[in-house]
């Protein structure tokens, strides 16, 4: 089969049952009919694990962990790897 894009020869690759038709040079990805429906359940099924236990601490403790110049701002974590990332990763 050739890419819709660029006309290369889509390369096939199954990732945990799901066929995927890619683009190696413009890394296009095509899905054939279900296959996306495949993926919606299987990510819907895939349970992160829960995240550790943490405890309550009053701000005027400070303890070895205090640091003056962070402001107290949250930033946004590093998303972990998931069942997604582990079919997309070509």
């Amino acid at each position: 089969m050739k890419c819709p894009v660029d006309g290369a020869t889509l390369v096939i690759a199954d990732r945990n049952g799901v066929e995927i038709d890619y683009c190696p040079t413009c890394r296009g990805v095509w899905l054939d009919r279900g296959e996306l429906d495949k993926i919606i359940e299987r990510a819907a099924a895939y349970a992160p694990p829960p995240p550790p236990q943490s405890y309550e601490r009053s701000p005027e403790s400070h303890g070895r962990d205090y640091d003056p110049r962070y402001d107290g701002k949250k930033r946004k974590k590093k998303k972990m790897s998931g069942f997604l990332d582990d079919i997309f990763d070509f």
